[in-house]
């Protein structure tokens, strides 16, 4: 059985529900019919009993670069309206937030396939999954610093729970790009394989042929060890992401890197 949005298909056989990101020829840029889509597609399979395991991937040469920058100012106007980011539209999260903690929050286990890029708004997505597999050439970047701002799709949440504050720190600042190889050290990435998505659906079929009932059990009980309200953490982005959008130095981040310039930033 497949679905599709035109933006991401799901295909559900075996008790595995393959999610894969279908704008290949923008590499599966994240604008805003994407980014819903995204949130539909996971919303759709929280009450399915007959998927025990979720692979998530992306056609093409990536599995997301990230930020459409193209359309940027309608993402922008979207942030703005009816309440703008602080408004929490799905539970403890905005719509953007929620493309990352529904895989969080889904019953079943969730497991990235990566390959090529995951910039952005797409390493915090992949960070929603239970286990995160990537080709050896995948690069992995941080990338709202290059913009002026900070993550604000769940990473705040979820980063904590796979690495060290320091590394998390240097990362956030800094928006440098690095390899499958560091982002394995780091504890961003679960394993390190030629074909991920081969090895992605080899390992959904062993946790599909477990009992589903102790899997669900087990994610829920590893979800409601970890850290501090996620609620709190959701909030501290959004209020964050709305002080610098559209500010100066932000303005002045985002026309640098679309006129490949050194930024001028103003103290």
């Amino acid at each position: 059985m497949a679905e599709s949005t035109g933006r991401v298909r799901i295909d559900v056989a075996d008790g595995i529900a393959s999610v894969t990101l279908t704008r290949a020829d923008k590499r599966n840029a994240l604008d805003l019919d994407m980014i819903s889509a995204i949130v539909g597609a996971g919303d759709s399979l929280m009450q399915r009993r007959d998927v025990r395991a979720v692979v998530m991937a992306g056609d093409g040469p990536a599995f997301s670069a990230g930020l459409d920058t193209g359309t940027f100012q309608l993402l922008m106007a979207e942030v703005a309206s009816a309440g703008g980011i602080m408004t929490r539209t799905h539970g403890h999260s905005n719509l953007f937030q929620r493309a990352a903690m529904v895989w969080a929050d889904l019953p079943m286990p969730v497991i990235a396939a990566l390959h090529g890029y995951a910039y952005g708004g797409a390493f915090q997505i992949m960070l929603g999954a239970d286990i995160r597999v990537a080709a050896p050439d995948t690069q992995f970047s941080i990338m709202e610093g290059k913009w002026g701002l900070v993550p604000d799709m769940g990473g705040m949440v979820l980063m904590r729970r796979l690495a060290r504050g320091d590394v998390i720190r240097r990362l956030t600042y800094s928006a440098e790009v690095f390899d499958a190889t560091s982002a394995l050290n780091w504890g961003f990435v679960t394993e390190i394989a030629d074909d991920p998505l081969v090895r992605a659906h080899a390992l959904a079929t062993e946790i599909a042929n477990r009992s589903p009932d102790a899997v669900r059990e087990a994610k829920a009980m590893i979800r409601a060890t970890e850290l501090i309200p996620e609620d709190e953490v959701l909030l501290l982005e959004s209020a964050a992401q709305e002080r610098l959008i559209g500010s100066p130095n932000q303005i002045e981040a985002l026309m640098a890197g679309f006129e490949k310039r050194t930024p001028d930033f103003k103290d």
